[in-house]
């Protein structure tokens, strides 16, 4: 197995990707809208993935947060809440937003189950700055620690009572960027103190099953190198100060924040102590150039894959719509 997830051209597997799947055995796979038609066509794409793989517990990804970061849309699929309107609720009702995220999560956990996704990519932990770039925005549950962990806790285990595993994003936080990683390079240059707030909700949820690396260079911790690339910020941030030892990926390898060619960047990223590579984009030949410069995947990071993954296929027992109808009348109350 390749430490690497790959994603896909279309709604069906081409010839040409199946034989490099075939053969690379990448960790994983993940989705997007060019992929999500309607739930038949999800189901059969995602039972040909676990087929070609001979694994049941197949991790397939998706970006689903809600509000404007949705891969399955309406009207074949229902909208969600961006995650800011609990963080709207919590300052009137906290336990009450704690309660309409877990529903929401369970619900959004209950529709990707139906089509054979595994993971989703949420919840983010970034915490709110005033400057913040607008690529976080909606997307962030706030600016307060504890609120954003509170509510990512709650996302977690909704997502998990429907089966479905979680990924904590982008470690060790995002809410200092004041420009877009999809574009360019962001820059920290807050204190190592300052940065303690930015961790605490990383820190808080330690024991999450994935993760995400950030694509920001930390003055305080190494000037050089973006966090996904960094072993100092991987071994003595993520895994040492805040204690995440969970499965660690990085964000989509083919963002503007990174330079060099995809396999030099999948290469770097693993030596930094990354366990998986995200490469999002489809292109024939950077998979077979990401495939062929990686190893197969170290022993530490398929045990942390395997914990992650044991979850799976839990069967949520409460109704979508009920889980829906609970979330939208706690959400009223703002």
């Amino acid at each position: 197995m390749k430490p690497v997830i790959f994603g896909l051209s279309g709604p069906t597997l081409t010839a040409d990707e199946a034989a490099l799947f075939r053969a690379a055995d990448p960790l994983g796979y993940i989705l997007f809208a060019r992929n999500c038609v309607d739930r038949a066509q999800m189901c059969a794409l995602t039972d040909s993935l676990r087929d070609l793989s001979g694994r049941a517990d197949l991790p397939i990804l998706i970006d689903q947060e809600g509000g404007r970061v949705s891969r399955m849309k309406p009207p074949v699929w229902p909208d969600f809440p961006a995650p800011a309107a609990f963080a709207k609720l919590y300052d009137r009702a906290p336990s009450s937003a704690i309660a309409a995220a877990k529903a929401n999560a369970q619900a959004l956990g209950m529709m990707l189950a139906e089509v054979g996704v595994t993971v989703d990519a949420l919840p983010l932990l970034d915490v709110g700055q005033p400057d913040m770039t607008g690529a976080i925005g909606d997307r962030s549950f706030g600016a307060d620690p504890m609120r954003v962990a509170a509510l990512g806790r709650a996302t977690l285990d909704g997502l998990a009572a429907a089966g479905v595993v979680g990924i904590v994003k982008h470690m060790p936080g995002h809410g200092r960027a004041t420009v877009d990683s999809h574009l360019e390079l962001p820059r920290v240059t807050a204190p190592a103190e300052a940065l303690e707030h930015d961790m605490a909700p990383f820190a808080t949820l330690s024991g999450a099953p994935m993760g995400m690396t950030a694509h920001l260079v930390f003055d305080a911790w190494d000037a050089e190198r973006p966090a996904t690339l960094s072993p100092t910020v991987i071994r003595d941030i993520i895994r040492g100060r805040i204690g995440f030892d969970g499965l660690l990926m990085t964000d989509d390898i083919d963002m503007k924040a990174l330079t060099g060619t995809p396999a030099d960047k999948a290469a770097a990223a693993i030596a930094a102590g990354c366990d998986a590579v995200l490469d999002c984009w489809a292109r024939l030949d950077e998979m077979h150039a990401i495939a062929d410069r990686l190893e197969e995947i170290a022993p530490a990071s398929r045990a942390r894959l395997d914990r992650a993954m044991a979850a799976v296929g839990t069967v949520s027992t409460v109704p979508m719509a009920e889980l829906v109808a609970t979330r939208d009348r706690l959400l009223a109350l703002t």
